[in-house]
């Protein structure tokens, strides 16, 4: 995760058990999914003697390029009631950890039906030479394929960082680069969602050097 996660606590106390089981989490998750922008987890005591369900709320916001946003919970009216905090960690994260396996899923299925000839799809910047004017893409399905700032839409070179999410289409006619990719358009920028403003950029997602 190139963006450190934002843990939030209300209303609760902080302890050595709870954020380690917290960190432990999102090091499951990012096993799962080894490109994640950024994670928020707020975890929050609503009630001290709930009628039914856990005291405790905990929700995981969570960004995955090109713009997907991932939104888990784990509510004080589910399950048993008095659940522990850490169960109700354990279930959020739970939830979290399946719906980023079915985006994988998704994005790899798509990479493998769209990676042809003509076909546009989306891939992340994995190594850029600026001067000398053209860079290299990785698809989600691994391929690698190079292209040339006049194949960037909008004049965007220049714009353009490792771990940017682009959308390209793809071209197997092999130069001395191997694969070229036309028609290279950004989509979304490390750390924040495209249309935003731009501030300083992070490093590329874990994987995709």
């Amino acid at each position: 995760m190139k963006i450190p996660p934002e843990i939030t606590y209300r209303f609760i106390d902080k302890t050595d058990a709870i954020d380690s089981l917290v960190h432990e989490k999102i090091g499951k998750l990012e096993q799962v999914c080894d490109h994640i922008s950024s994670c928020h987890i707020a975890i929050e005591k609503i009630n001290d003697r709930p009628r039914s369900g856990s005291p405790y709320r905990v929700r995981l916001d969570i960004t995955v390029p090109p713009g997907h946003e991932i939104v888990a919970e784990s509510n004080p009216g589910e399950g048993n009631q008095y659940d522990p905090l850490d169960a109700v960690i354990r279930n959020a994260f739970r939830a979290a950890q399946t719906q980023l396996k079915k985006l994988n899923q998704r994005q790899n299925e798509s990479g493998k039906s769209q990676t042809h000839e003509g076909h546009e799809t989306t891939a992340l910047v994995v190594r850029l030479f600026r001067d000398q004017g053209y860079g290299f893409i990785r698809g989600l399905d691994g391929q690698e394929f190079y292209f040339h700032r006049n194949s960037v839409l909008h004049d965007d070179f220049d714009r353009l960082e490792v771990g940017t999410g682009v959308r390209f289409v793809s071209d197997f006619n092999d130069g001395e680069q191997g694969p070229h990719a036309s028609t290279v358009q950004i989509v979304d920028k490390p750390g924040h969602r495209a249309g935003e403003a731009e501030e300083t950029l992070i490093e590329p997602p874990l994987g995709w050097q």
